[in-house]
């Protein structure tokens, strides 16, 4: 299992994700790679795994920033890496009834009709036109094969 030193947030396309870093040069490569309002944070108590990260940061409550105010996105970001990560479902899917398992479908029970159906398909079915004498006189005439 990975385990990180820093963790913090970045915006990259409007959209602000969780980010886990093993070293603080981690910034300019988010930066170089097109990443703004990066903010990555060294982990106190050494690396940690992502869900333990995570969990930190809700923890020292990172959302509310350097001001105080709360960055509405950046929680939602961190909850979102939370559920993702977590083994319980999501919020939104708590709420929802779980969906039945589909019972295997049972084949039909054979019936005396269709057995005697089956009966009388192979009563009526062709036999060969040709005899066994016939089959051994014809493998007879054959050529050996060259190869």
């Amino acid at each position: 299992m990975s385990t990180f030193s820093h963790v913090g947030t970045s915006r990259l396309n409007g959209q602000v994700k969780v980010r886990f870093a093993n070293d603080a040069l981690r910034v300019k490569v988010l930066e170089k790679n097109g990443h703004t309002e990066v903010d990555l944070i060294e982990l106190p108590n050494g690396p940690m795994t992502k869900e333990d990260a995570i969990a930190f940061l809700m923890k020292i409550e990172f959302f509310k920033g350097k001001t105080g105010e709360v960055n509405l996105e950046v929680k939602a970001a961190i909850e979102d890496a939370m559920d993702r990560r977590s083994d319980t479902p999501k919020a939104a899917n708590r709420d929802k009834p779980k969906k039945e398992a589909k019972k295997p479908k049972q084949p039909p029970k054979p019936t005396m009709e269709a057995i005697e159906a089956k009966v009388a398909a192979k009563k009526s079915a062709p036999k060969t036109t040709l005899t066994k004498a016939e089959i051994q006189a014809q493998l007879a005439d054959m050529d050996e094969a060259p190869f």
